[in-house]
């Protein structure tokens, strides 16, 4: 990326350069094209003559540890069982909350069952940490 925005100024100038050129010597700049072109023709040709006559690919032999960064997909995994499980425990917890509290308002006596209730939307979250941390492990 960096090579792109470093060579955006050297492409704007050619560019600048050859509307320039096109508009005062109109032969000259078309006949500078056309030389271009061949060049590139050739140097394409030289390529794919190259590439053609290369023996087949082979992949690079293992190492014998693993790679550092390796386990990105243990820690991707990870990542995303905390969030959906944190995500899962705030809907449940938003639905039996409202529903504990309109219980508790008639009937006071609920509290305690109420609360069993909703720490148990609210172990979902656990679970996810749980499932996140046995993940990290194995990697």
């Amino acid at each position: 990326m960096t090579i792109w925005i470093a060579a955006l100024p050297a492409l704007l100038a050619v560019a600048v350069g050859a509307g320039v050129l096109l508009r005062r010597h109109r032969r000259l700049a078309v006949r500078l094209f056309l030389a271009l072109d061949a060049v590139l023709l050739v140097a394409a040709a030289v390529v794919a003559v190259v590439a053609l006559s290369a023996g087949p690919a082979q992949a690079a032999p293992a190492a014998a540890g693993a790679a550092p960064g390796g386990n990105w997909a243990a820690l991707l995994g990870a990542a995303i069982s905390v969030a959906g499980s944190s995500i899962g425990a705030g809907i449940a917890v938003a639905y039996t909350g409202a529903a504990a509290l309109a219980a508790l308002s008639e009937r006071p006596e609920l509290f305690g069952r109420a609360m069993v209730i909703v720490g148990l939307a609210e172990g979902i979250a656990i679970y996810g940490l749980i499932v996140a941390v046995i993940v990290i492990g194995k990697a």
